[in-house]
């Protein structure tokens, strides 16, 4: 509740007092005509109503409770439409369970309403700024390579050179399944085109501050390295079990205690239910922090990277969907999750053309992403998903990276 300082509410007191002082000599020769003695007594009265509030302030209430209005009308109709979203998204899940063909009765084909009324206006006046906690600082390559040597006693052994570490992507990427055009256009998307193997969101292209700890080609988040070891790490034990047996001297003594190390990281992330909530904590921690390292490793890092993708790909072909993903289509998977991506790959074109991008989303991602709101069908949305790879795919480090897979896929080489 706003309250007006006393000092000025008396300030003003006297001026209103004198408004009325002429009408309380009645009957003397210069007292006011009575229209104007009862105009003087009105705004008196507004004014103790009023609190004693200057004209800026009135004002500003008037217009907080038009925006007010209109937001709450707004909510309303937002709430209803969010609500009807859910819903069909329920029955398509249930659906897809019993084996029953979705249709497009199963979407929600209006768009949501988007809040065109009034801004919120500007108290005139000083308002007391809400308490709120500091921002957590995010973690960054320093801080993984931290946590690793002091968990782990282990530094990822990093790459010579970028072209080292692209070509080991492209030796285990091609081995396990995923096609060229489908690692390198990914990486042009999620890159801009130029990654490197350590870049991480906000921390490229001139940034100066990370807005996630995503990092590397296919842009891993903490939680997603925990996911992966947790689910794939059987795998990773084995490709670098092989390695192992393959090397001699001071280089096997090296990938033995990585081997060590590795077996250990993937211990922990097995040690809690296999949730993303549960993966996201141990994300947020130390530990997760460490196993995100493996990320910069040349021979961890490298599958790491495929299996984010792969993973995609397998379950594509689990749910039944045995035509190859197109790069756009696992762009959607991997940004949206692979249950929701799969909704809009699985969708027939003419269905893609008329399905709001609304319905696989949260409301509140939804009106913070401009990306879907102005590519508004699933149909636009793969369109300017796959304009945005032919663009960075020009540029220098996703034709490396092209070149790199040609030469793979020419020459196949063992997994690493």
């Amino acid at each position: 509740m706003h309250h007006t300082p006393i000092r000025r509410a008396l300030t003003l007191v006297p001026f209103a007092l004198v408004l009325l002082a002429p009408a309380a000599r009645g009957g003397e020769a210069d007292a006011l005509p009575p229209a104007v003695s009862n105009a003087n007594a009105q705004l008196l009265s507004q004014f103790f109503a009023q609190g004693g509030a200057s004209p800026a302030v009135l004002e500003y209430r008037r217009k907080l409770a038009e925006y007010q209005a209109a937001r709450a009308a707004f909510d309303a109709e937002a709430g209803a439409y969010w609500s009807q979203i859910s819903e069909k998204r329920k029955t398509r899940n249930a659906k897809r369970r019993s084996g029953q063909q979705v249709t497009l009765d199963d979407y929600v084909l209006e768009h949501p309403p988007l809040y065109t009324g009034p801004k919120r206006p500007v108290n005139p006046e000083p308002e007391e700024a809400p308490e709120r906690p500091p921002r957590k600082p995010i973690p960054v390559v320093a801080d993984f390579l931290r946590a690793a040597q002091e968990l782990y006693q282990f530094t990822p052994q990093r790459p010579t050179s970028e072209v080292e570490f692209k070509r080991a992507y492209a030796r285990y990427a091609l081995a396990s399944g995923l096609t060229r055009e489908q690692a390198v256009r990914v990486y042009s998307f999620e890159t801009g085109g130029t990654g490197s193997y350590d870049v991480q969101a906000g921390i490229e292209h001139g940034g100066k501050r990370a807005i996630s700890t995503a990092m590397g080609y296919n842009q891993l988040l903490t939680t997603n390295s925990v996911e992966l070891l947790a689910e794939q790490g059987h795998e990773f034990v084995r490709a670098l079990s092989d390695k192992v047996a393959r090397s001699s001297g001071p280089a096997r003594q090296s990938l033995e205690h990585k081997l060590a190390v590795l077996k250990k990281m993937v211990a922990h992330a097995k040690s809690v239910p296999d949730t993303w909530s549960e993966h996201e904590k141990i994300g947020n921690t130390a530990q997760g922090w460490a196993m995100h390292a493996m990320v910069l490793d040349v021979d961890v890092g490298p599958m790491l990277q495929t299996h984010k993708l792969l993973t995609s790909v397998l379950f594509a072909r689990a749910k039944g969907y045995t035509r190859p993903l197109t790069a756009a289509e696992l762009e959607m998977m991997n940004l949206t999750g692979d249950g929701t991506g799969l909704d809009m790959v699985m969708m027939p074109q003419a269905m893609r053309e008329q399905v709001p991008t609304s319905n696989f989303f949260q409301r509140g991602g939804y009106e913070r992403n401009p990306v879907a709101i102005r590519h508004n069908t699933v149909a636009k949305l793969l369109a300017v998903t796959d304009e945005r790879m032919d663009s960075n795919g020009s540029k220098a480090g996703a034709r490396e990276l092209a070149g790199v897979f040609w030469i793979s896929d020419v020459v196949p080489a063992k997994l690493p």
